[in-house]
């Protein structure tokens, strides 16, 4: 589509009172590249995720790291999540300035900066919850609470076999009642994400596996709770897996994340109805591009490279457009080549894009423009964008 005018994110701020927009404008006016969502999918998203759990018995604690976005987080607790997630301080921090409390961190934190932080975040937060996955950190915890005057609340992490987490044996039971003995420290249960079932496909081999990874760790829950400890939170799974998580026994929660906006990682992977195309949830994030040069047949330029969409894969996916292969591999310019097209194309025109990864993408932004029926209504800054620490 030709640009029409191409506001710049200045320009689209300046038009924005406390993030709605006064003058209504086409998405195909925004200056490129641009991430944008639809709000009635995302809405949409939402409100599926809380009628499935619902039915299920459980609640959602989405991670944050998705969208680093304070708006959406509130459009998350509001559509009946109980809390959300981060993975890193910094994120919490950011969530919290933007006026979100319930927060559970799902990442240790080991040095005595970040348990600092950590812990003056605790004290200006009753709701921030914070994970340990060992005893010499439990300790130093601890250490840190009670010289902030605070107890702060803590998950026992445990591990999937993959990144972090004490095993799920009687370690993750001992590190829970370390936990519960100390005195800066109170203890409300247990997390435990497997990320490598989540894109396991087809569903079934993804729900034979899932369950077989878990039943470890709802042992060791059973465990923490026969030995008298308070363990409330049994929190675990993704988006891959929320239908299936339900079925562990004592899971209080799901820890969902790209549900909200979708990508090329999730959508092949089927969902339980459809072995081709995972379509529980619809694509709500693209990444408006512009055209920049089209003069080689079957083969197009644009301004969306590995600096607009990140380099994973699978590769961008363009919109009405099955037959484009889109390449992100150069740090400024995308790449399309194709043997047909809907239409011809020249220098100017835009493309709308499905990332491959939502997560890295959206920390590529400083905003996100939120659209209803094509025309823009909301400008959401990234917030925690660039939060590593």
């Amino acid at each position: 589509m030709r640009e029409a005018k191409g506001y710049t994110a200045a320009e689209m701020q300046r038009k924005a009172s406390g993030g709605s927009i006064s003058e209504r404008i086409s998405k195909w006016e925004l200056d490129t590249p641009a991430l944008c969502v639809d709000l009635d999918k995302l809405e949409q998203n939402i409100e599926t995720m809380r009628r499935r759990l619902a039915e299920a018995g459980i609640a959602s604690r989405p991670h944050s790291k998705t969208h680093k976005c304070p708006a959406i987080a509130k459009l998350q607790l509001a559509g009946g999540s109980i809390g959300v997630c981060t993975a890193k301080v910094s994120e919490a921090e950011a969530l919290f300035a933007g006026g979100v409390q319930p927060i559970l961190m799902t990442t240790a934190n080991v040095t005595a900066g970040k348990i600092r932080r950590a812990m003056a975040l605790r004290k200006a937060n009753p709701d921030f919850i914070q994970a340990v996955d060992n005893p010499r950190n439990a300790h130093d915890l601890s250490d840190a609470a009670r010289e902030a005057g605070v107890v702060a609340d803590v998950v026992v992490d445990v591990a999937a076999g993959t990144r972090t987490g004490v095993p799920p044996d009687g370690r993750a039971l001992t590190l829970a009642q370390l936990v519960d003995s100390l005195p800066g420290l109170k203890f409300r249960g247990m997390i435990a994400y497997d990320g490598s079932v989540q894109h396991v496909k087809p569903f079934k081999a993804r729900l034979e596996k899932a369950l077989e990874n878990a039943a470890p760790h709802a042992g060791a829950f059973e465990a923490m709770k026969r030995s008298g400890l308070n363990a409330e939170i049994f929190s675990g799974g993704g988006t891959g897996t929320y239908n299936i998580m339900p079925r562990v026994p004592g899971l209080t929660d799901v820890q969902v994340g790209s549900y909200i906006f979708m990508d090329n990682q999730y959508i092949e992977i089927g969902s339980e109805t459809n072995e081709a195309v995972f379509d529980d949830f619809a694509p709500s994030l693209t990444v408006i591009t512009t055209i920049v040069n089209a003069y080689w047949q079957g083969r197009l330029t644009t301004d969306g490279g590995a600096k607009a969409f990140t380099i994973d894969t699978p590769t961008p996916a363009v919109i009405g457009e099955p037959g484009f292969r889109y390449t992100a591999d150069s740090d400024e310019f995308g790449k399309i080549e194709y043997e047909t097209a809907g239409k011809a194309y020249e220098a100017g025109d835009k493309l709308e894009v499905i990332p491959p990864h939502c997560d890295p993408v959206v920390n590529l932004y400083d905003q996100i423009y939120g659209t209803r029926g094509g025309l823009v209504e909301v400008v959401w800054p990234v917030s925690a964008r660039g939060c590593s620490q």
